[in-house]
């Protein structure tokens, strides 16, 4: 969920926790997971309709990966979990070891920059909803591209232009915020109305493999980056920023195909 994600983000970046109890981060984790299994069993009530409910088993997996539309989604959701990834992985080493042309930051300052992000991310949830409603599903998704994009391009500069390493990093994170909040209720939602009613279920648990897949690849290749010279670090975060030309295809393609081919039914 997503309120989880940002919490366990705010508990990995908290500078005291970090510096003096760390131990505390995994016992606050585990409480925020039983605070969201308590909201869900006590708060939340049961929609399912029970003769809308289907028994498709193994076919309702071949169906949804013969859906054209959601494969196409699939490919683009893998690239910006993988951009996701980046935040809590490969960033932080970055920010201590190679910022400002490998002079690094201090660690109350990188705290600081990620308590910006997250900070920002939380204020932005609602306004950032409501301004992009009218648009459609890919064209919001575009909008975080672009903003994966010129991020990944500050994060760049953080690590090669020698003046102006906190400026670029703040701009930098504050543009992942704004990337952030605008994909994650976008993806879920299309991921819903591109599903059958009776196969949502198997939709959402292929869309949160992407999650999986993200969080495999982005730590990966971060590290390989992080294990070489400056020079390839930053050429790493300048070939994160051109990648998403081949998100931008991508997104027209399934852009053309939603406007295409009617939502689909239950089945």
């Amino acid at each position: 969920p997503v309120g989880d994600w940002y919490f366990d983000d705010f508990l990995h970046n908290g500078a005291f926790f970090l510096a003096h109890a760390y131990r505390w981060l995994f016992v606050a984790d585990g409480l925020s997971f039983l605070v969201f299994f308590g909201i869900l069993y006590f708060a939340v009530a049961e929609t399912a309709r029970p003769e809308h409910q289907g028994r498709h088993g193994q076919k309702g997996w071949g169906i949804a990966l013969k859906d054209r539309r959601f494969l196409t989604y699939i490919a683009v959701n893998i690239l910006i979990t993988t951009y996701l990834a980046q935040i809590n992985s490969t960033l932080p080493l970055f920010f201590k070891n190679f910022a400002r042309q490998g002079v690094g930051f201090d660690e109350l300052t990188i705290s600081a920059l990620f308590a910006w992000h997250l900070g920002l991310a939380i204020l932005l949830q609602l306004p950032i909803a409501n301004l992009l409603r009218p648009y459609r599903s890919a064209q919001v998704l575009l909008v975080s591209l672009i903003c994966w994009g010129v991020g990944f391009g500050m994060i760049w500069a953080c690590g090669t232009i020698p003046f102006g390493g906190l400026f670029w990093s703040v701009l930098g994170l504050g543009l992942f915020a704004i990337a952030t909040v605008s994909y994650t209720p976008t993806a879920s939602a299309l991921v819903v109305a591109l599903a059958p009613e009776s196969l949502r279920g198997v939709y959402l648990s292929l869309n949160s493999q992407c999650w999986a897949i993200g969080y495999l690849l982005g730590p990966a290749l971060g590290g390989l980056a992080l294990d070489r010279s400056q020079s390839v670090v930053n050429g790493y975060w300048l070939v994160l920023a051109l990648s998403i030309f081949f998100g931008i295809l991508i997104l027209n393609s399934l852009d053309r195909q939603l406007r295409q081919t009617p939502k689909a039914k239950g089945s």
